[in-house]
């Protein structure tokens, strides 16, 4: 019985990638989707992000920071991409994981994107709110704070009404319809990278290339010495890299942050028209675009202004001042308000769809999958997503849950990676093979008999690495498995113990030791042939590219074991109670197995 349950948490659900039929609205063009990535990615962090990390972390080898930021979080994408062409549906790494990892893994990921979309919704809102407040004098957090004061610890300061009617509006929008909503991220994201590229011009025009080279005794001796205590904080060792390559990887992980978004992409799978070809190229061509844009306004910020002078809180408005052209604080004002509005509906459009397609699938309650006949829109879903995000807004500090979003994001980045790896290598026969071990009995069909009775480690090695099977099989695909789990495995030891404790002097040793046999098992894993299927994209050098994002996400998010990974856990627990008390019995997929004949007897074989 035990097996039998473990059988049915691992049931993969099977998509046809050339199945057009959906409840959803086709009404989706590449362009649309490139519009909604990029401006749900370049948000806030251009205007925020670039003047803190050139501040404390890169100086103006800020660009380098978001460069390799950059690489990261294509490498990722491509991921995605892949998985874009295999299966155009609705859910992204929900959707990806559930094909590939099996059920409870995927409701793990979609509870977890769920917790990063309605986290990011609501800080998103807040920050809307304070920026517009902070534009015309702070008139409303004055009247909140001495008419409706909220004195708690995990409360906000103040209830935030302005936050929620945002919110509301964005809902309502949304509940339109999707092209509706499309247009409207159009004109936000249009205005938001003109005022960007007005930024760039500005920085050609009026920045000075000195503040790219600053000589820290020069500075120092300009100064009085009270500014000297102050300076010296900040100024690094000077030059184009103050603080080194140490400041430029440590930016790099703060402006990785900034790429997150682009995923929005992939949860639009049944609103798009030729989905398997406008996913791919819009999700590569919004991060190359968000990647121009970090680095032009990154570029000029530095040059406007030297590095250690700059403004936390609002580089760019005191930057133009810093050079004196005040004019452009309002147009940067407009920007910043309009690069919020696109994060904010591309922070809401997925939460719905995610929460659909988890219902669609029976793993959440029966009322969300409710589409409405005229908009051609996830409703329920949309306006419960809505409800969610408003009362977050409204009453909590949302300072301690942000990190929640990039654990989310990278937990999500990670599983996809594996799984392209996992499909890569999966014989075309899909049904016919489970992830949660059926290969293992399936080798015992045909010639695979004579080498499952081989108990002999050194035939099993030479298998693997000297004579690999020339096409893909049931035993190949479950060899990969098992490597990408150890992989998995071997990249989340590596990153604990690099982060937590690099200082040991048997860590150099150890960390050596997971790298050599890392790059055993992925010798394993290359050995091993891949799946022919045509697609319209591909992640190319698989399985390099993968593992290697793979490694990047893991170890990015190690770094926030100091944030509140106790409200993760409360989270998930949350989320795992109603997949076992509900969705496990109410599976889509379930009751297709057993209609199927695939349905399992008490000591798990299948009848």
């Amino acid at each position: 019985m035990i097996r039998a349950s473990l059988r049915r948490l691992c049931r993969v659900k099977e998509v046809d990638p050339n199945d057009e039929d959906t409840r959803l609205s086709r009404c989706l063009n590449t362009c649309d989707l490139v519009v909604l990535g990029v401006g749900s990615t370049l948000g806030a962090g251009v205007y925020v992000v670039a003047g803190s990390v050139a501040k404390a972390d890169s100086g103006p080898a800020i660009v380098l920071s978001f460069l390799i930021a950059a690489v990261a979080s294509i490498l990722a994408g491509l991921c995605y991409a892949e998985f874009g062409a295999r299966a155009p549906k609705t859910g992204s790494a929900y959707l990806y994981t559930y094909v590939t990892a099996g059920e409870l893994l995927a409701f793990v990921t979609g509870w977890s994107l769920l917790i990063s979309y309605s986290i990011g919704t609501s800080s998103v809102a807040k920050t809307w709110s304070t920026t517009f407040d902070m534009l015309i004098g702070g008139p409303i957090r004055k009247w909140s704070v001495d008419n409706v004061p909220m004195n708690s610890h995990s409360l906000a300061e103040y209830p935030d009404f302005f936050s929620v009617a945002l919110v509301v509006i964005l809902t309502g929008l949304l509940c339109l319809g999707v092209k509706e909503s499309a247009l409207v991220g159009k004109v936000f994201t249009s205005i938001n990278m003109a005022v960007l590229i007005f930024v760039m011009v500005g920085g050609v025009l009026k920045g000075d290339r000195k503040n790219w080279s600053v000589n820290p005794d020069e500075v120092l001796a300009a100064a009085n010495s009270t500014a000297q205590l102050y300076l010296k904080k900040g100024l690094g060792a000077g030059g184009f890299m103050p603080f080194g390559w140490t400041g430029v990887f440590s930016g790099a992980a703060t402006c990785f942050y900034a790429f997150i978004g682009f995923e929005c992409i992939a949860t639009s799978g049944e609103e798009v028209k030729n989905p398997q070809k406008a996913i791919p190229v819009s999700i590569v061509s919004s991060l190359l675009i968000c990647l121009l844009m970090y680095l032009g306004v990154s570029g000029s910020l530095t040059a406007l202004m030297p590095y250690y002078l700059l403004d936390e809180r609002s580089p760019l408005p005191v930057a133009f001042d810093h050079v004196g052209w005040p004019v452009a604080t309002d147009a940067v004002a407009a920007g910043s308000l309009c690069a919020l509005s696109t994060s904010l509906l591309g922070a809401m459009f997925p939460m719905p769809r995610v929460v659909w397609a988890m219902a669609e699938d029976g793993l959440l309650f029966g009322f969300l999958r409710n589409v409405n006949e005229r908009t051609k829109t996830p409703l329920v879903a949309t306006v419960l997503s809505g409800f969610i995000a408003a009362t977050m807004a409204l009453l909590f500090n949302l300072k301690v849950l942000v990190d929640l979003m990039s654990i989310g994001a990278l937990l999500a980045y990670t599983v996809v990676a594996a799984c392209v790896v996992v499909l890569r290598y999966k014989p075309d026969r899909i049904a016919s093979y489970e992830v949660s071990g059926g290969g293992a009995e399936e080798a015992d069909t045909e010639g695979d008999v004579g080498v499952r009775k081989k108990n002999s480690l050194s035939a099993t090695v030479r298998w693997l690495l000297l004579r690999p099977d020339k096409e893909p099989t049931p035993r190949s695909g479950f060899a990969v498995v098992i490597c990408t789990a150890i992989l998995v495995a071997l990249a989340l030891l590596f990153s604990v113990v690099a982060v937590t404790v690099k200082h040991a002097a048997w860590t150099p040793a150890f960390l050596s030791g997971v790298a050599a046999v890392s790059v055993v098992v992925t010798a394993v894993v290359w050995r091993q042939p891949q799946n022919k299927t045509k697609l319209s994209f591909k992640v190319p050098l698989v399985p390099f590219m993968p593992l290697v994002s793979m490694m990047i996400n893991t170890y990015l998010m190690i770094q926030l074991l100091t944030g509140p990974y106790l409200h993760y856990a409360t989270c998930m627990c949350i989320g795992l109670l109603i997949y076992l008390s509900y969705g496990f019995r109410h599976s889509v997929q379930g009751k297709l197995d057993k209609l199927n004949g695939c349905q399992l007897d008490g000591r798990g074989d299948q009848i």
